[in-house]
């Protein structure tokens, strides 16, 4: 890589052509006819490159776009490769991070909603019975009901105003208050990770990683998230659980994930020297 980095904020309910110029804008910025790798959340078509976000309070404007013709339009060059930001992230701490030294590691990202990255001796698991479908936690029920339905941004926000009705503010703000003491904002919290606790203790179990790295920007809150999110993995009855850390580098670890997957690519591109990006 060459160790240039360009930022863009970018709006998660912002429409397409807002999103799609950010995008652009920060891999022309970097590089130009190399190959590229950009980390996006999924509903995502990897593998076609298409967009299938829908109803799920990010980026639903881009809901059914091709973004590799998309960005190529706006002139983006070079083979353009597309990576779940979940598995680009346990990659990057499998690298330089908390998942160093590990055969099997198991990534999970907080933010809109929950990613989940599964890793074995070298490689992402995203099939078969030791791991959910596809690999995404966000697929699977806790307590009868989607486990975004209680892990989520939009989640936690509505527990929250049916626990302090008019109460105003983002997950930020949640967490302010929970910190400093504010009592249903914490049991809030409490209760989301303890539950996501639950929830993934299935997949600890059948996948039976050595280490568990959080990630994303609710992992910022460690200090409210890892009690109740340690609790719940043990409520099962579990003993032989995995190391349970925050990330290293949770913003770099996706970045550095990326560009090992456009690497990967460079022996049929002929192409020495990747790019790697993604919206946050």
């Amino acid at each position: 890589m060459s160790g240039t980095e360009a930022d863009r904020s970018l709006s998660a309910d912002g429409g397409a052509p807002e999103l799609l110029d950010g995008i652009a804008d920060c891999v022309k910025a970097v590089g130009a006819g190399i190959p590229i790798a950009i980390a996006l959340p999924a509903p995502f078509d990897y593998a076609r490159g298409i967009a299938r976000y829908q109803g799920v309070a990010k980026f639903d404007a881009l809901n059914g776009v091709d973004v590799g013709a998309a960005l190529l339009s706006r002139g983006v060059c070079g083979p353009i490769g597309f990576v779940p930001d979940a598995q680009a992230f346990l990659r990057g701490e499998a690298i330089a991070g908390n998942a160093v030294g590990h055969a099997r590691a198991m990534g999970v990202t907080l933010g809109t909603g929950v990613g989940s990255a599964f890793l074995a001796d070298g490689g992402m698991v995203d099939d078969g019975p030791l791991v959910p479908p596809e690999g995404r936690i966000d697929l699977t029920t806790v307590d009868g009901a989607p486990v975004e339905d209680s892990v989520s941004r939009r989640a936690l926000l509505r527990e929250w105003r049916v626990a302090v009705p008019g109460a105003t503010g983002d997950v930020s703000d949640l967490a302010r208050l929970a910190r400093a003491g504010a009592p249903a904002e914490a049991r809030v919290i409490r209760r989301a990770f303890h539950t996501l606790g639950r929830a993934l203790a299935p997949w600890v179990t059948a996948f039976r990683p050595t280490v568990l790295v959080v990630g994303g920007g609710m992992s910022g809150a460690w200090d409210l998230v890892e009690p109740p999110l340690a609790a719940g993995l043990t409520a099962s009855g579990g003993t032989d659980l995995p190391t349970l850390v925050r990330a290293r580098n949770a913003h770099d670890a996706p970045l550095l994930g990326a560009a090992w997957h456009a690497a990967a690519r460079q022996a049929a591109t002929g192409i020495s020297r990747p790019v790697s990006g993604g919206p946050n």
